[in-house]
């Protein structure tokens, strides 16, 4: 994800050393058997799930017993030497991994004499929308050079983490079990049926969720029935962004062509995000239908000319609801044209394309010409860059076939009427948080309307407003082509951006929104946001991993949402941003609980813990700013410490209360020189003493029978009393200390 600070772009991404572009990882398997190759074939006709063992090494670094597995479709064959590959590092050893990623895919570069094709698609793609890091690999089998790989990161629960923030939703690639050359396929159509099953065979579910079928059902149903509202099902920009560029690079081997080959993710708010896959076939290299005019297939010069919006107006030999079912609205239609352009103008009407091409070329002809089990020859690698190459179909050359679908785009109807973005600007950017802020932008050029999206995390939909140039809405004068609009409530974080359009066209500022935007900070006052409670002796809560770990509770004390961003929590004064906060939204009067178990578990889990017998906290900015503090004394196993009133008194000991209002329970507060819990239980309970003296505990049953001998107990101390044996009923605990005695009242049930 990028965001814009008013004119200038930081990729946020780093990608790590093994997909480094500058960077050709060396793989070598080792087989025990001297046959894998036809094992490999064999296992290949028996699916998915399974995998000859190997050794693998990586850059030098080895990895013991590694699954082995060939993949794809039209890019695998019995009789090649040089075949694509699935590994999977963890496949015996569950944290193995490199670098952190446990999966290895690595393409064989099958109808690509250029070599560039899918590399370059991927590092295209990544600018506007999550997709695949990608780099090169020569890869070695029992210390035989097989050839130069395209090294392609997979589509899994890491990437996923890394781009959504979550994996555990519902997850599907678009990949039917045989490709029906004149059926739907994965075209995400409701004609199969009604019910889950019959879209099994068409879809790969790769979650595992008892809900996962219904929900592709229900935005499937949705998308073709109702498409006006599948916005709340669907990310509508990063569609139009997919679709935007598989037209520019004529990627059809997806959801163009036999509607295949993409990835669908339901993320935490319920939008499902398609996501790209298999691009080696991108550049017009695949040219076998574009489901439309050109259902039978279509010819290099077709290919640079093809209409954008071919499926709107001409029609589908087959149906494609994901791109017809949104561009028959006039503004997604707008949109879309925009994203196109955008894509073009930044990689290909200024030749950037070309020059990454010739540098990926560069990096990699000595093992071009290394590949003995290439497809294509060694000049068929130089001049496919420029030239078309025939072999069994032609494959165009890229710069060919770039400049002049440049020129064929932007010479697209309403081009040269789209709007011009002068500024974009913060009205009153001293404004502090929960205030509202103003946003103006000034334009050029026929308008019609302009609209402000914007959200406070980037775990949210970005949610829509008009703008006005009324000269009421901080927009300078009336009609003056200056717009303005209000925020209402804003948060400390506002990550927005601008779009404005016309009769024929429409424009984006940043130009690559939504995955660009602009954003701007407001600093959260003291306290705005507080520790509420801690618990770092936990019996009682279980985190979702069923672990009893330390927790503190987080509270918005505000009338607006806070922002998490760029908030941190430590129990070092020295070392304040110990542990960042999520990238997430507290609403008002609203609760977050983080767990202290020193872990990587999930989004909530920090990477310290704290001691039972005292510790501090401290909530702060990366800059050191500090938002709130507590010193905790000894913890107890079934009391925590929060504050009373709560979110703005001192910090007393209590029954806990996560995620609730402190000291809404009766009794919540423990103040008594002797405290009991939990109460009613069933096989144990605990004694808590709250005085520096020493005790000495009875057990009664109601009609005075002593059950239980005499225990002591020193002050300040807990003891747990064993239940298991005793009957139901109500007892009595009688406590003496100094010359005060107390009884109280335990109900036991099992």
């Amino acid at each position: 994800m990028c965001i814009i600070s008013f004119g200038a772009s930081e990729n946020l991404i780093a990608q790590s050393d093994f997909y480094t572009i500058d960077h050709i990882p060396e793989i070598r398997l080792q087989f025990t058997q001297s046959n894998w190759d036809e094992i490999l074939d064999s296992l290949y006709l028996l699916g998915e799930d399974f995998r000859l063992g190997a050794d693998c090494t990586i850059d030098g670094i080895a990895y013991d017993k590694v699954g082995v597995r060939y993949k794809g479709f039209s890019s695998y064959s019995s009789s090649r030497n040089k075949n694509p590959l699935n590994i999977d590092l963890d496949y015996a050893f569950s944290e193995q991994a490199h670098q952190g990623f446990h999966k290895v895919k690595l393409s064989n570069v099958i109808q690509d004499p250029s070599f560039v094709r899918e590399v370059l698609s991927y590092e295209v793609a990544r600018k506007y929308m999550p997709a695949s890091k990608a780099n090169y690999a020569n890869v070695y089998i029992n210390d035989t050079l097989i050839g130069l790989y395209t090294n392609v990161e997979a589509v899994n629960g890491k990437f996923l983490d890394e781009h959504f923030g979550s994996s555990n939703t519902t997850f599907v690639k678009g990949n039917p079990e045989t490709i029906d050359l004149n059926g739907e396929n994965a075209n995400l159509g409701n004609s199969p049926g009604a019910e889950t099953y019959d879209y099994h065979s068409l879809y790969n579910m790769k979650s595992t969720g008892s809900k996962d079928w219904d929900n592709l059902y229900e935005f499937i149903d949705v998308l073709n029935t109702d498409p006006n509202n599948v916005g709340s099902l669907l990310n509508i920009d990063r569609t139009l962004w997919m679709h935007a560029f598989n037209y520019s690079v004529i990627n059809f081997d997806s959801y163009v062509g036999y509607a295949q080959n993409y990835y669908l993710f339901q993320d935490v708010n319920g939008q499902f995000n398609p996501i790209l896959w298999d691009l080696n076939m991108s550049f017009a290299s695949y040219r076998l239908t574009d489901a439309s005019d050109h259902w039978d297939g279509l010819t290099i010069a077709e290919a640079k000319t093809i209409d954008p919006l071919q499926h709107l107006n001409s029609f589908s030999v087959q149906p494609r609801p994901l791109i017809t079912n949104l561009i028959q609205n006039p503004m997604y239609e707008r949109m879309y044209i925009a994203h196109l352009t955008t894509i073009i103008e930044e990689n290909f009407d200024n030749g950037l394309f070309e020059t990454r091409a010739s540098y990926f070329q560069s990096l990699i002809d000595v093992s071009v010409q290394a590949d003995t089990n290439k497809f294509y020859s060694y000049m068929d690698f130089i001049e496919n860059l420029d030239s078309t190459v025939s072999d069994l179909v032609d494959y165009p050359g890229i710069v060919d076939l770039m400049e002049d679908r440049s020129d064929y785009i932007l010479s697209y109807p309403g081009y040269q009427y789209r709007p011009e973005f002068i500024s974009v600007d913060v009205v009153n950017p001293y404004a502090i948080a929960g205030d509202e802020l103003w946003i103006s932008a000034d334009l050029t050029g026929t308008l019609n309307d302009v609209y402000l999206a914007y959200r406070f995390a980037e775990t949210e939909v970005f949610s829509v407003i008009q703008m006005s140039d009324d000269g009421l809405h901080q927009d300078g004068g009336s009609a003056d082509n200056m717009f303005g609009a209000k925020i209402e409530n804003a948060s400390n974080l506002v990550q927005y951006y601008i779009y404005a359009e016309n009769d024929s066209s429409g424009r984006f500022a940043p130009e690559r929104a939504a995955y660009e935007f602009f954003e701007h900070e407001s600093p959260i006052r003291f306290q705005d946001l507080v520790i509420n409670e801690v618990m770092s002796a936990n019996s009682i809560l279980l985190d979702e991993n069923d672990e009893y770990d330390d927790w503190l509770e987080l509270y918005n004390t505000t009338d607006y949402s806070i922002s998490l961003n760029d908030l941190y929590l430590s129990n070092d004064p020295a070392n304040l941003t110990k542990w960042g906060l999520p990238s997430a939204v507290l609403g008002s009067d609203r609760y977050a609980q983080v767990w202290l178990d020193d872990s990587t578990q999930g989004a909530y889990h920090a990477n310290f813990h704290l001691d039972d017998s005292g510790d501090s906290l401290w909530l702060s900015y990366g800059n050191g700013t500090v938002i709130d503090s507590m010193v905790l004394g000894q913890q107890y196993n079934a009391t925590s410490f929060g504050r009373f009133p709560n979110g703005t008194g001192n910090f007393v000991e209590m029954v806990p209360s996560p995620l609730e209002l402190n000291g809404d329970q009766v009794f919540a507060i423990v103040s008594d020189g002797v405290f009991i819990f939990p109460n009613p239980t069933s096989n144990a309970f605990n004694i808590k003493t709250n005085k520096d003296v020493d005790y000495t505990v009875d057990l009664y049953s109601i009609h005075g029978r002593k059950v239980m001998g005499t225990r002591t107990l020193e002050g300040n101390g807990q003891i747990t009393i064993d239940s298991s044996n005793l009957a139901n009923g109500i007892y009595l605990v009688h406590v003496s200390y100094n010359e005060e005695s107390a009884t109280k009242k335990i109900m036991i049930t099992h």
